[in-house]
C-alpha cells in the first residue's frame, strides 16, 4: 500500500486535514520521543540515527519537489554551518520517490547542501516520529536520541535558532514549545500570493511541481 507526502503549500482542504492531525500527534507526542530510523544514503549505504548518539539533530522530511521545502533549506544549511563545530547536525530525509530522486544531487549542489542526505522516507516513517504525513517536517533531537521538538510545516530560524541554543546550553530555562505548527501561516501566506496574482501566475510561476498537492511515495 501507498500513501501520499503532501506539501503544505496546496489545497486549503489538504492543509485543513493535515491541521487536524496534527492536533493528534500533538496530544501523543509523549509515547513517540524515542527517535528511530534507518534510510539510505546518495550511495546506497545503509545510516540510522543511532550513529548520531551524542549530538544534537535536525531531522528534516523534505523533497525536491516541495515548493515549502526548497525555501527552507538555506535557513537548515546555514544553521548547520553555524553550529556544526557544537556537535549539531542536520540530516535531510528525502521522501522523493524514484522518479524523481534524480533531481536530488543538482538540488543538494545548488543549495550548497553539505550535511547528510538519505533517501526513501516514507509517509511511515513520519508518522511513527510523531510528524503527521505532509511535508516540510522537522524533529529535534537530543543528545540521547529523544525527541524534543517538532516542527509541523517549514522551519523558522529564530524559533530553529533558540531552540539549538537551549539544547547546547545547560536546559535550566524552560524548554521551548514541544509542537510548533506553521500550516495556519503558510495557508494565509498561500491565500493572500493568490488574491494578489491570481490562480493562474501562480501555477506558471510554479511550473506545476509541487503544487498539485501529492507525491505518492512507498509506506
Amino acid at each position: 500500500m501507498k500513501y501520499p507526502i503532501r506539501s503544505f503549500i496546496v489545497v486549503p482542504l489538504v492543509l485543513a486535514i493535515a491541521f487536524t492531525s496534527a492536533s493528534a500527534q500533538e496530544a501523543n507526542q509523549t509515547t513517540r520521543n524515542e527517535a528511530s530510523l534507518t534510510l539510505r544514503d546518495l550511495q546506497d549505504q545503509p545510516q540510522s540515527l543511532s550513529q548520531y548518539r551524542g549530538k544534537i539533530v535536525m531531522l528534516n522530511f523534505w523533497a525536491t519537489w516541495c515548493i515549502p521545502c526548497r525555501e527552507e533549506m538555506p535557513i537548515l544549511v546555514g544553521l548547520q554551518k553555524r553550529y556544526e563545530a557544537q556537535g549539531v547536525v542536520v540530516i535531510g530525509a528525502s521522501a522523493d520517490e524514484q522518479r524523481t530522486q534524480k533531481a536530488i544531487p543538482s538540488f543538494v549542489r545548488k543549495q550548497k547542501i553539505a550535511f547528510p542526505i538519505w533517501i526513501d522516507a516514507t509517509t511511515a516513517d513520519m508518522q511513527r516520529l510523531g510528524l503527521g504525513e505532509a511535508l516540510p517536517a522537522t524533529a529535534i533531537i537530543d543528545r540521547d536520541g529523544q525527541i524534543v521538538g517538532r516542527i509541523l510545516g517549514p522551519v523558522e530560524k529564530d524559533d530553529l535558532q533558540n531552540r539549538i541554543e537551549w539544547l547546547l546550553s545547560d536546559r535550566q530555562l524552560p524548554a521551548p514549545e514541544a509542537v510548533v505548527n506553521n500550516i495556519e501561516k503558510l495557508k494565509k501566506d498561500h491565500a493572500g500570493h493568490k488574491h494578489e496574482h491570481g490562480e493562474e501566475e501562480e501555477n506558471h510561476e510554479h511550473g506545476g511541481v509541487g503544487v498539485e498537492g501529492a507525491s505518492t511515495v512507498p509506506s
